[in-house]
């Protein structure tokens, strides 16, 4: 009885992976991948993807990843081609205006099934995940919603970041066991309005710092720069060096206050919840401090910073079960084989959307 009581405690995530480990498969990866002229980076991907996932735990039990590198490979050359195909064929106009017209529909495709390959490929326990997303969520999501997003001067881009998140998590499942995320829209304008206020924070500090005259304004509004004025050429540069080591801050911060709503908000079947107590400042930290470690010892140190970081999200997250995890695991594993023919429609497709 006790035992049992144990298994719906809360379950903490574990990365137990360490820099030196990663260290030998980064190198040989980038090796290989420059002796083969990039080919071997398909195999290289799978490798990276499944150290981190089996070496992150929950109760006990480790994430897996199951894809091959010919899959990867295989999606990379007919995205390759299409690309190819778009370039030779765009210099016709007619057929440029429909391949246009094509892509509107077709990108919403590629972004489904890249999710669902990374979905299929992915598994807990032994237990695959598996996502079933529609085209017109796809479309409506990454096409539609940031189009009016941009004609409100994105003041309603937290309902467009709300929006793709449900459309992540609701389109997946844990074998058949379906997830579900919904949340007030105000911790995603909470986010929002911090983000934007590091980046006005930035801007005054910028005019305070480098104060800029007439001249130089038109300069960066048009780019177009007296070669002459090399004063106004550095200033320039400056504003655009600055407003980038303001920008990715705000996108950082932004990230992670997002990242904490949609694990607090998202419920795995009857109850099953998840929690984040990630902080803005401290992941901005470790992203600033990893960035000047890599540039320091010319990329050496990637490894060191990619484990550093995925152990400190891995130490923020947690998983609540509803009831004794056994019990959970036991019957999402009786349910498998109900979508298990699914897994041989694999196309290959990942174009690295984050979820």
């Amino acid at each position: 009885m006790q035992a049992q009581h144990s298994q719906t405690t809360p379950a903490e995530f574990e990365f137990r992976g360490s820099a030196s480990e990663y260290f030998g498969i980064w190198i040989v990866n980038l090796l290989l991948s420059l002796l083969t002229f990039g080919i071997y980076s398909a195999w290289a991907k799978v490798r990276t993807k499944k150290y981190f996932y089996q070496n992150t735990y929950v109760a006990g039990r480790s994430f897996d990843y199951h894809a091959t590198g010919v899959q990867i490979l295989i999606g990379r050359l007919i995205v390759i081609a299409g690309i190819v195909a778009y370039t030779v064929l765009a210099a016709i106009p007619l057929v440029n205006l429909v391949m246009l017209l094509g892509l509107i529909f077709l990108i919403p495709y590629l972004l489904m099934r890249s999710l669902r390959f990374q979905a299929r490929v992915s598994s807990w326990s032994n237990v695959r995940f598996d996502f079933q997303g529609t085209w017109g969520s796809a479309a409506a999501n990454y096409f539609l919603y940031p189009i009016i997003a941009a004609l409100t001067l994105y003041t309603t881009w937290p309902f467009v970041t709300r929006s793709i998140q449900r459309f992540h998590v609701n389109g997946h499942s844990f074998g058949t066991t379906p997830m579900s995320f919904d949340s007030p829209i105000a911790p995603f304008y909470k986010a929002f309005f911090c983000s934007a206020l590091w980046v006005i924070a930035g801007i005054v500090a910028l005019l305070a710092i480098v104060g800029v005259n007439a001249s130089t304004l038109g300069a960066f509004r048009t780019l177009e720069i007296d070669p002459g004025d090399i004063a106004a050429l550095l200033t320039v540069l400056s504003i655009y060096g600055f407003l980038i080591l303001v920008m990715v801050p705000a996108v950082i911060i932004y990230h992670a206050m997002v990242r904490n709503t949609v694990y607090n908000y998202t419920i795995l079947g009857d109850g099953h919840r998840f929690h984040s107590d990630v902080s803005a400042l401290r992941l901005l930290w470790i992203s600033i401090s990893n960035a000047v470690v890599i540039v320091l010892t010319l990329g050496l140190m990637l490894p060191w910073a990619h484990v550093r970081r995925a152990r400190y999200l891995a130490n923020h997250t947690i998983f609540i079960p509803a009831g004794p995890l056994d019990d959970f695991v036991g019957t999402v594993s009786a349910n498998v084989n109900a979508i298990g023919d699914a897994y041989g429609d694999i196309e290959g497709f990942d174009i690295g959307i984050a979820v």
